[in-house]
């Protein structure tokens, strides 16, 4: 595979799942099998010197390895640097910020899990890398480098399992109880319908429950309320807006199911500590 001269473009994770850099398997929305892992993409880079990416919401969990420093992801305030003494474990759906111009060796795997991890675990996840990780890795970073035609191989697949199986083996990583197939609609149904009001008495119809069983199957599996659950989620999708779109901050707040602009200030401020305009001057300087 020629890397000097890449004819593919990585379009990056926030409007576009696939990089477009790496080798892809099965789309998004492709059931799971019986480990609950579905596997969507591998892919390494030998010198990656354009890492960034503004607002990443992507619906693919992401396993990220670099195998020398450079690169970082910012989560709200925090900067986390990859290292090549850790593995980068991020779930679905997590709005955070790729950082890096410096060509580093990168590894990543996207998939879709499952499982969810214990609200108690700090995102993202980083790993010790481990003896069998490494072998693994290493194996992995061979056969897609020998793959000059981008094809999605059997050996690929296999070894990209293995990896991830043996990732989430890990004691480290706490996990809730798998979620009802009625919650995991209604999650789908949220993250479809932010524009729509969503209270928890549709919500509860939508999910075939009473309101108070609802309510308290929500809290337990997901642990927030249905209520901050959207909105968090409204926050998220208002926040890629704001960096990847030039919508007025009304026309946001219409979108992602606020009724003016006021309340859609105080309900962003109140999750990110900061108002629309100020997170989109700071992270449009930042990352640009």
């Amino acid at each position: 595979m020629s890397y000097s001269a890449h004819a593919r473009i990585n379009v990056g994770a926030y409007d576009k799942p696939f990089s477009g850099v790496g080798i892809e398997y099965f789309p998004l929305g492709v059931k799971p099998g019986r480990s609950g892992l579905t596997l969507h993409e591998s892919g390494y880079l030998p010198a990656n010197a354009n890492w960034n990416f503004p607002s990443v919401f992507s619906p693919f969990w992401r396993l990220q390895y670099n195998s020398a420093p450079g690169h970082c992801v910012l989560f709200g305030d925090r900067v986390i640097e990859l290292t090549p003494d850790h593995i980068m474990l991020i779930p679905d759906h997590c709005l955070f910020h790729c950082l890096g111009q410096q060509p580093v060796p990168a590894l990543w795997q996207a998939f879709s899990f499952t499982g969810k991890l214990h609200p108690d675990m700090s995102i993202p996840v980083m790993l010790p890398v481990r003896s069998t990780e490494a072998c693994l890795m290493q194996d992995l970073t061979a056969l897609i480098r020998a793959d000059e035609s981008y094809a999605p191989t059997d050996a690929i697949y296999r070894n990209s399992l293995a990896l991830l199986q043996v990732v989430f083996a890990r004691p480290e990583l706490e996990w809730q109880p798998p979620i009802p197939e009625k919650l995991i609609h209604i999650k789908a149904f949220i993250e479809n319908h932010l524009s729509d009001s969503l209270a928890n008495p549709r919500l509860a119809r939508e999910a075939a429950m009473s309101v108070t069983g609802f309510e308290r199957a929500f809290k337990r599996h997901f642990g927030t309320t249905a209520a901050q659950y959207v909105s968090e989620m409204r926050i998220r999708e208002a926040s890629r807006r704001l960096l990847q779109t030039m919508d007025s901050i009304d026309e946001i707040a219409a979108a992602t199911g606020f009724p003016n602009r006021a309340y859609f200030s105080r309900v962003f401020k109140k999750v990110t500590g900061g108002s629309p305009a100020g997170f989109r001057r700071k992270h449009s300087g930042l990352l640009r």
